[in-house]
């Protein structure tokens, strides 16, 4: 119950709204109730019967001996006022002033049923977009490791299924929480007053009722967690196939793929149709003792009325309105658990997002990076995953100063991506140090130092945006002018001008309608722009061809005047100018000079990377 009090939790700020939704479903049961206990004169009335004995019979206190003497006496005033105002005068009148009361007690059962239902859907839409809110907050504070151990078809899935799951079951565990126990106790309240005997003899029901929803309850909130976890399979798969449908078609495996889906698919089918099973067992099972109930109601009811005379039978029906306008309350209520299982199971889902650290976050009290004034500089870094006991770093100690090219050239698998990926701190080392103009960048706040810093990747990241909205991403206020200088210098603009809409045109999601060259260069423009004294390219050329590598590496350049510069290279060509070259094996620094320095060195890494790759251009 921990996970369901936390949903509730989120309640908090939508207080007034509720107390208005409670208030409502009050006056709606009690106008309810109403049109319900006024077929009681209505049917005396039709029959031409007195009331007196009614009055005389309520007023006997050895039928409702055990109500407090207080109770009874409002009771029997409110009868009395009732006999005196509406079932006075001739039958006509009589007849006339009833149903006039029972249509306004309809009218205002139903208005009161839309107010309510009004606010609660306030309420609950409310607590869906503050958790929706919370969610998509969170999973932007978390560190890149989560990504690389999460499939994002299934936080996709957390994020739309379990939240959809959340909404449903919110709107019927809020509805028979307030509506359905207050319909109950009014109509409960009516049975009662007519006859205490007969409302306890019903009661019957309340222990079978609860162990049939106990037991399947139990059941629900299993399943429901593992159908989640099922559907969160279904969307990655669904996710990766459609990202990769050009290797999909390629490779000829779109039957492979289907089986992949169809296997899964059916799964899920299967364990749906169980967790319906069990779910609709729960209502049925709750109805048969009901009617079994109403059956044997019915049988004492027929005594009290035609041996013992204790009620009349206009009181004896306005009972059995009564106990039949319960049933399906009561029905309700009996799912209210099921659907508090089945929230609890799609809510541990999402808590269990919610729920995980955020490591990479500022301390207590960070310092504000108002420049980069001399050097960035690694001591001793080591990092490794935290699943992992390999260290994919070790020890790696060097100093790039302002306005430096740092170029670092190494194997697959040798730590070059992971080092430069420490710089804006999307990990943390595990061992060792990081520091700006002599700072650690653990004390610097964490939006500071990534202001000073762009990066431009080979896996070019656009978003299904307009040209103008994508190099001008995370900026506001930027005049076209500017987007169009800084896109000259990217070599983008031609194509830019070309587009169909020129630079509103949209993208594509991931930039899907532009080439992999006029990607990287939109992305160069974006780092243009956002003009930051560090930058990073990690292998930003390697999947290009000649022609766009031409222009991506000229656009580079530009961007490389007057900024400290890191650059992971595949092609060593591109960085025979840079400041230092550091080459990486197996996490550690083996070499680091200039180009004909390392050249030099006949026994070095780089010399037999540099002659492997001249070679096979050869």
């Amino acid at each position: 119950m921990k996970i369901f009090l936390r949903i509730l939790s989120y309640v908090k700020p939508f207080w007034k709204h509720l107390g208005l939704a409670v208030v409502s479903i009050f006056m709606f049961a009690m106008m309810n109730g109403l049109s319900i206990y006024l077929t009681i004169p209505l049917l005396d009335t039709l029959f031409n019967q007195s009331n007196s004995d009614v009055i005389q019979k309520v007023s006997n206190p050895s039928s409702t001996s055990l109500l407090p003497e207080w109770l009874i006496n409002s009771v029997n005033s409110i009868k009395q006022t009732f006999q005196e105002s509406i079932l006075s005068g001739s039958i006509d009148e009589v007849l006339f002033k009833i149903s006039l009361l029972i249509v306004l007690a309809f009218i205002l059962k139903n208005i009161f049923s839309y107010i309510s239902n009004y606010f609660i859907a306030h309420v609950e839409q409310g607590i869906i977009r503050n958790l929706r809110d919370d969610l998509f907050k969170h999973i932007l504070k978390l560190p890149l490791s989560f990504f690389k151990n999460e499939k994002s078809g299934d936080i996709i899935s957390r994020f739309t299924n379990d939240v959809s799951i959340l909404q449903q079951s919110i709107t019927q565990v809020f509805l028979n929480v307030f509506q359905e126990p207050l319909t109950v106790l009014v109509f409960f309240g009516i049975a009662f007053s007519i006859s205490w005997k007969l409302t306890l003899f019903s009661l019957l029901i309340v222990p079978f009722s609860i162990i049939i929803i106990a037991s399947i309850g139990a059941l629900l909130r299993k399943l429901s967690y593992i159908l989640q976890q099922k559907l969160g399979a279904l969307v990655t798969i669904l996710h990766e196939t459609i990202s990769g449908i050009k290797i999909v078609k390629a490779f000829g495996k779109e039957d492979y793929e289907y089986s992949k889906f169809k296997e899964e698919n059916q799964n899920y089918f299967k364990l749906i149709i169980k967790l319906i099973r069990i779910r609709n067992i729960s209502s049925p099972s709750t109805e048969i003792v009901a009617v079994l109930l109403g059956a044997a109601i019915l049988f004492f009811g027929g005594k009290l009325v035609l041996v013992e005379h204790e009620l009349k039978a206009s009181e004896f029906m306005g009972f059995l309105f009564a106990i039949f306008q319960m049933m399906p309350s009561l029905k309700k209520m009996s799912q209210l658990n099921n659907k508090v299982q089945e929230s609890i199971g799609a809510g541990m889902r999402i808590f269990e997002i919610l729920d995980t650290s955020t490591s990479i976050q500022n301390i207590e009290k960070p310092l504000s990076l108002n420049s980069f004034k001399s050097e960035l500089k690694f001591e001793d870094v080591t990092f490794s995953y935290s699943d992992s006991p390999e260290k994919i770093l070790n020890k790696v100690s060097f100093t790039a100063m302002k306005g430096e090219i740092i170029a670092f050239v190494g194997s697959s698998g040798a730590g070059k991506t992971t080092l430069v990926d420490l710089i804006p701190r999307f990990f943390d080392p595990t061992g060792g140090k990081i520091l700006i103009d002599g700072t650690d960048i653990k004390e610097v706040r964490i939006k500071d130092l990534r202001k000073y810093m762009g990066i431009v990747t080979q896996e070019t990241i656009l978003f299904n945006e307009t040209v103008f909205n994508n190099i001008a991403y995370g900026l506001t206020d930027i005049p076209k002018e500017r987007v169009i200088e800084v896109a000259k210098i990217a070599n983008a603009h031609n194509f830019i001008e070309d587009m169909p809409n020129g630079y509103d045109t949209i993208v594509g999601e991931k930039g899907t309608k532009i080439s992999g060259g006029q990607r990287q260069r939109l992305s160069i423009a974006r780092a243009l722009l956002k003009n930051p004294p560090i930058m990073i390219f990690d292998e930003a050329t390697s999947a290009l061809d000649n022609e766009s590598e031409v222009l991506v590496q000229e656009a580079i350049e530009h961007l490389m005047k007057e900024r400290t510069t890191f650059v992971i290279a595949h092609r060593l060509s591109t960085i025979r100018n840079a400041d230092k070259i550091i080459v990486m094996d197996k996490g550690k620094i083996v070499q680091q000079g200039k180009h004909e320095e390392l050249l030099a060195d006949e026994t070095g890494i780089y010399k037999k990377l540099y002659e492997l790759q001249f070679r096979s251009q050869a």
